[in-house]
């Protein structure tokens, strides 16, 4: 089997715990529980008839000023920038922190998830915004960890563009 590492990162309160906690155990808490530090989880994939087993950094979130956590990010074989779609500056700390990782670790696959889809008639977020970002060939999904919608398939294609590396 296959393990590669995976590090969610993003704002405080984007999703992040909660994409992990639907991905992992289908569950879902309205409840809103603060990440200290990191919280680990594993979940095994077969993709295109391979075994990978995906081992899952929840780093706790950032903003101006929490400095990212360098050391959790050694040994990444992938990211997942979480947004929150309520919160267009939460795209801006995801860009940031894409930036920073990448300085750290060097290139490695990632995907923005715009989460809260179950919410989109209340996102403030610019779609030109992820129009851009888009263009720039950067892989973005929509993602809400309430209903379900898009989370293993955010998984599944992170997982498969680690593999192809």
């Amino acid at each position: 089997m296959i393990r590669k590492k995976i590090c969610m990162l993003g704002a405080f309160a984007v999703g992040k715990t909660s994409l992990v906690e639907r991905f992992v155990k289908s569950l879902f808490n309205a409840r809103y529980q603060t990440s200290l530090g990191v919280k680990i989880d594993k979940k095994p994939l077969a993709i295109d008839g391979r075994l990978l087993e995906l081992i899952l950094w929840d780093l706790a979130g950032e903003d101006e000023f929490v400095s990212l956590r360098l050391p959790y990010l050694r040994g990444a074989a992938g990211l997942l920038l979480v947004v929150d779609g309520t919160r267009p500056e939460t795209l801006d700390t995801a860009l940031a922190l894409r930036d920073k990782a990448l300085a750290e670790i060097g290139e490695v696959p990632f995907a923005f998830l715009i989460n809260k889809a179950d919410l989109t008639e209340g996102w403030l977020i610019d779609p030109r915004d992820i129009d851009r970002l888009v263009a720039r060939g950067w892989t973005v999904l929509e993602t809400s960890a309430k209903t379900g919608r898009g989370v293993e398939e955010a998984f599944i294609a992170l997982g498969k563009e680690m593999l192809d590396e």
